[in-house]
């Protein structure tokens, strides 16, 4: 077999090479005249493969032809080819070109002056697997320093794509296949003469390990075109890798599935198996597979598959599945990888963070934080002064902390230890009528005649506002303004910081029932049937609104519109600029008790037990919302999802814009009592009753989570009364009609500590 057969599988033929390789490898004829120098050379040839197989030959010089009479079918032919074939080599010798020679660069036993001269020539193979490995891989020689990451990310960023060497890998194996077979024929047909003495075993080695040879530099003798496989970031240092059983040295180049696993640097990282003896024979039966075609070591592993058991396949999985796994993430620019990561939900984006430093790094990104807080409907990063510096090249992202301060915070809302909360007492046995929550601040209006100003920090009464002369029925708060309104017919603006009276309303003929207040005006209803709509900064009166014929008991007002609910049954929009009423909803059977209006939708819920969602511009009445038995007492309207709650004891949860009854809050954990106030948000439901309960509900599933405030008088004449909640805070205002409760505030605290 000449040296063209040998180096006939190299996808591209190297400068200095022999160009018949191809040619003659097909035309391989026996030539009975020379049988005996062609046996000579055989031996020859069967003695240097197994020096090359044991790794004993520590030099090896260049490929020569390996039979003579090849390329032609007359001896002359045959003899003249080979010897301008040994020409063609001795001159490529003396250039140093010899493409056999740089074919072999991945054989097993190399000379040292050849690993220096390929040590140059795959330099920039090397530095390209050195950029395309991943941090995931989680080099075993390098510290795990974060001040490392900056280098990392830009190593990533400019690594390599090698997603097409599978397919490369595939093709080369099917082109082998073929090889294969057309030199088999060959070889029966031609070299295998029945005048042929060279013996048949022979002739089958030879023909093993000159396709071992072609395999080998098809398999690893890359083009300019072809990327070899990354082998991580960096590789583990020395010439030669330890051999998992300490029986073959692995050389400087990854050769085979071993090497690849050392170049890694996972060789004994991942192996499994116990420090024992290896067995009897195991070098032998080594070299025997290494002797076979691809197509026999192929047919061999699946017997050897087939006699395993469940615990070595399992085995062969863990050591073979982590080499084939790719980091696509690490492979992108870092944009499309931001962009990927943007789809990952927060909680599957934080776990993502803790696979390898540079997914920590875009796991980091403080804009990618930012889009997922403002899905979460959080507002504000979040800046936290760490006991820890800062390592050089990494930053926390301040949007991140306040996403995960807010679920802490809401893991605490839902399972955390319920702390007991703050008690502020200060209106005896009055009814907490009205309850106003803001920043750190508390509001609360008694039928006592007073408001009283709290710190929901210390829990400390700041301030108590006088000067009504009748109960205090309504409130409104913002900022440090606040508004109030009394059966003694006026309304109030008050300085809370100070607890100065700034204005006195007067206009009204009857109690000041509701009011609403935006930005500067507020609107205020009256038992006198009437509306008026108050500049708050000069205490004038700009606009009454009539047309009610009965007491007016709510309010609502969004700057451009009023829409008011009355006793008469009836639901009015107007005009406040020109006192006209633009729409009266008719509808209704009984009094209307309550109000929601989000600029599009007016909700209005009745003694009638129904709910009623009209459009404001046509004043149509959209659907009818049926399914309570009683008066519907208090509801809220966000983002198009009503929660009513009902005097029938029970919460339910609507879509406006289908009509359709989502959840009803009810069950074994349902109040036992009329619902006197609610409050909801993204996540939960909060609900308050008569029953002396403050229960806290899903909203998305409806399912009851746990009992927040629970009075030992419940039951027994402990109310809860008004309740109000901040992302942090519950306050609930507690009481009791026959003096089982006293009258008080609790104060609930559910933030977290982030230092």
């Amino acid at each position: 077999m000449n040296q063209d057969l040998l180096s006939g599988g190299s996808r591209r033929r190297r400068p200095g090479g022999s160009a018949r390789g191809n040619t003659s490898s097909a035309r391989v004829t026996h030539e009975t005249g020379e049988d005996g120098e062609e046996e000579e050379h055989m031996d020859r040839v069967v003695e240097e493969e197994q020096q090359q197989l044991q790794g004993g030959a520590e030099a090896e010089g260049p490929w020569g032809p390996t039979e003579s009479g090849s390329g032609s079918s007359s001896s002359s032919n045959g003899q003249e080819a080979a010897d301008q074939e040994n020409e063609e080599h001795e001159e490529s010798q003396v250039n140093g070109e010899d493409s056999c020679r740089k074919g072999a660069h991945w054989m097993w036993s190399q000379e040292p002056e050849q690993q220096g001269e390929r040590g140059d020539e795959n330099s920039g193979c090397q530095a390209a697997q050195d950029q395309s490995g991943d941090d995931c891989r989680c080099r075993r020689h390098e510290e795990e320093d974060e001040e490392e990451m900056d280098q990392d990310s830009d190593d990533f960023e400019h690594s390599e794509d090698s997603g097409h060497e599978e397919e490369e890998e595939e093709e080369e194996e099917e082109e082998e296949e073929r090889d294969i077979r057309l030199h088999s024929s060959t070889l029966r047909n031609n070299v295998l003469d029945p005048n042929d003495n060279v013996d048949m075993s022979l002739e089958q080695h030879r023909v093993r390990s000159s396709l071992l040879k072609t395999k080998m530099k098809r398999k690893l003798d890359h083009g300019p075109e072809v990327r070899s496989f990354p082998s991580g970031k960096k590789p583990c240092k020395g010439s030669e890798y330890p051999s998992p059983t300490g029986l073959v040295p692995y050389p400087a180049t990854p050769t085979t599935f071993g090497d690849l696993r050392a170049a890694n640097g996972q060789g004994q990282q991942r192996r499994r198996i116990p420090s024992i003896p290896p067995p009897t024979g195991l070098q032998e039966w080594l070299r025997t597979f290494q002797s076979w075609s691809g197509p026999e070591k192929l047919l061999a592993l699946d017997e050897l598959i087939d006699s395993c058991e469940p615990t070595q396949v399992k085995h062969m999985m863990q050591v073979i599945e982590p080499q084939f796994q790719r980091d696509f993430i690490s492979l992108l620019p870092k944009e499309l990888a931001l962009y990927v990561l943007s789809f990952l939900e927060p909680k599957d984006l934080l776990q993502a963070a803790q696979t390898c430093r540079y997914w920590r790094i875009l796991a980091e990104d403080n804009l990618l934080w930012r889009e997922k807080c403002r899905e979460e409907g959080i507002d504000e990063p979040l800046h936290v002064k760490r006991r820890k510096a800062i390592k050089p090249g990494f930053t926390h992202s301040p949007w991140k902390s306040a996403y995960i301060r807010q679920h802490r915070i809401d893991t605490n809302w839902r399972r955390g230890d319920l702390k007991p909360p703050k008690v502020l007492k200060g209106h005896d046995d009055h009814v907490i009528t009205c309850l106003q929550f803001c920043g750190n601040r508390i509001v609360s209006g008694s039928d006592d005649n007073t408001l009283k100003v709290w710190s929901a920090i210390t829990g400390k009464c700041l301030r108590t506002l006088v000067g009504h002369t009748g109960g205090v029925w309504s409130s409104q708060m913002r900022d440090n303004v606040v508004i109030s309104g009394s059966t003694d017919r006026t309304l109030k603006v008050w300085n809370a910081e100070t607890g100065e009276c700034i204005h006195t309303l007067y206009g009204h003929t009857s109690t000041v029932r509701c009011m609403h207040l935006h930005e500067k005006r507020v609107v205020s209803g009256s038992r006198d049937a009437t509306l008026r709509v108050w500049d708050i900064e000069s205490g004038q009166c700009l606009h009454v609104l009539m047309g009610h014929v009965a007491a007016v008991r709510c309010v609502q007002y969004d700057g451009r519109r009023v829409v008011s609910g009355a006793y008469d049954f009836m639901v009015k929009v107007w005009d406040p600029e020109t006192e006209t009423c633009l729409h009266t909803l008719q509808g209704h059977t009984n009094r209307v008790y309550s109000l929601q209006f989000d600029g599009v939708h007016v909700v209005s819920g009745s003694l009638d037990t129904s709910i009623r969602v009209w459009d404001v511009d046509t004043g149509n009445c959209i659907h009818t919302l049926t399914g309570h038995q009683s008066l519907t007492s208090g509801m809220e309207l966000k983002d198009n999802t009503l929660v009513s709650g009902n005097a029938d004891s029970t919460v339910k949860i609507w879509d406006i814009k289908t009509g359709q009854c989502l959840q009803t809050l009810q069950g074994p954990h349902k109040h036992q009592s009329a619902v006197t106030c609610l409050q909801f948000n993204k996540n939960f439901v909060i609900t308050s009753s008569d029953d002396g309960t403050v229960k806290l509900w899903d909203l998305k599933t409806g399912e009851f989570i746990r009992n927040l405030v629970t009075l030992e008088s419940g039951g027994s004449g402990g109310v809860v009364w008004r309740i109000r909640a901040s992302n942090t805070k519950l306050v609930c205002a507690v009481g009791s009609r026959n003096g089982t409760e006293e009258t008080k505030l609790l104060v609930l605290d559910f933030d977290v500590d982030m230092k």
